[in-house]
């Protein structure tokens, strides 16, 4: 009798251990009886077991696990066409978790390479449709900031004054045109394209999230585009056309400014001239009413003793003649211009 109660143990522990499962936390359970789940007798639903300690029927019963924590699909990114022909590179993320875990078996056997791959076809089918109904400029662009209230009147209250202010010193100095092009050069750019990725996130969950519970039986948490670049074999030329553009815009501003520059030039020489001009015009006004002023002078003053005036006027001509030592004049000295030096009353022959 001891003989068989050792087998008798060996086979009751086996037995138990068998028919015990542990669910840890984290993770979900459904037991297989002959390959039909086993269902709650009150709701005849499929039970699903929760985190601890369970039991089974052993050998006619299997316990398989299921991950109920939140998971990330993570794939390459995908190429898709815009409204404007045009080929973009996106690439996305998902995050999931497993809600119908019957539905989610019979749909995939428990394989998540499975299941990201049913998912990854509805991703892909559903942005595609999105992209296709947009331009670039839409899809790489997110919503327009809100501005608080008064921060908008705020900042366009100082950029008119300040384009006030700038066209009022300028127009003290420059020309009409010049003024209006450096006003408009100053005011702050309003036409802003209204982004709509957000707008293509969200439709997108929204459909993928009713399609991937009815197929797969599992609930779409969130979607997200992570990147989004052009393909790399148009990328340069994009490049090349958006640098030839804005060469071809600053070319034309150059040539503006340099327009404007030799208008501004030539006025500027104009009004010098204008001003040199006049100025010597009134010097040459003022001078000769001074000289006629100092000649009626020198004619009050000289003409009350005309000797008196040539006999100073004498003496300024010999100043001058005998200024230097190596002068040499060749005069007659009887002539009139010694008279003086001859005798100082000038009667001198």
């Amino acid at each position: 009798m001891r003989k068989l109660m050792v087998p008798v143990i060996v086979v009751f522990i086996a037995a138990l251990l068998m028919s015990m499962f542990v669910v840890k936390e984290g993770e979900r359970a459904i037991v297989f009886r002959f390959s039909s789940a086993l269902k709650d007798a009150n709701s005849d639903v499929v039970k699903v077991y929760e985190p601890g300690l369970h039991f089974k029927l052993p050998l006619f019963d299997t316990a398989r696990l299921f991950e109920a924590r939140i998971q990330t699909m993570d794939d390459q990114a995908d190429r898709f066409v815009t409204s404007e022909k045009k080929d973009v590179i996106i690439d996305t993320y998902v995050k999931w978790r497993i809600k119908d875990f019957d539905k989610y078996y019979k749909s995939t056997s428990n394989d998540v390479s499975t299941a990201e791959g049913l998912m990854k076809r509805k991703v892909v089918d559903s942005l595609r449709a999105e992209i296709g109904l947009r331009e670039i400029k839409q899809i790489v662009s997110g919503p327009e900031r809100k501005k608080k209230e008064g921060e908008a009147t705020d900042t366009a209250v100082t950029d008119t004054a300040a384009v006030t202010d700038t066209t009022t010193d300028a127009a003290t100095t420059l020309p009409a045109e010049t003024v209006e092009m450096l006003a408009e050069a100053e005011k702050p750019l309003n036409a802003v394209v209204e982004g709509q990725r957000d707008q293509i996130m969200a439709n997108v969950l929204a459909d993928i999230k009713v399609g991937s519970m009815e197929d797969l039986g599992v609930e779409i948490v969130d979607f997200r585009i992570k990147k989004i670049n052009l393909p790399d074999e148009i990328s340069e030329s994009i490049y090349q056309r958006m640098r030839a553009e804005r060469e071809s815009v600053a070319r034309k501003h150059r040539s503006q400014g340099r327009e404007q520059a030799e208008v501004l030039r030539a006025k500027a020489d104009l009004a010098v001239t204008q001003i040199l001009s006049n100025a010597n015009r009134d010097a040459l006004v003022v001078r000769g009413e001074a000289d006629a002023e100092a000649a009626e002078i020198y004619s009050a003053a000289f003409g009350k003793n005309p000797e008196f005036y040539n006999f100073l006027r004498s003496l300024k001509a010999y100043e001058n003649s005998f200024k230097s030592k190596n002068d040499i004049l060749v005069i007659d000295p009887n002539t009139e211009f010694f008279k003086y030096m001859k005798d100082a009353q000038g009667t001198a022959n």
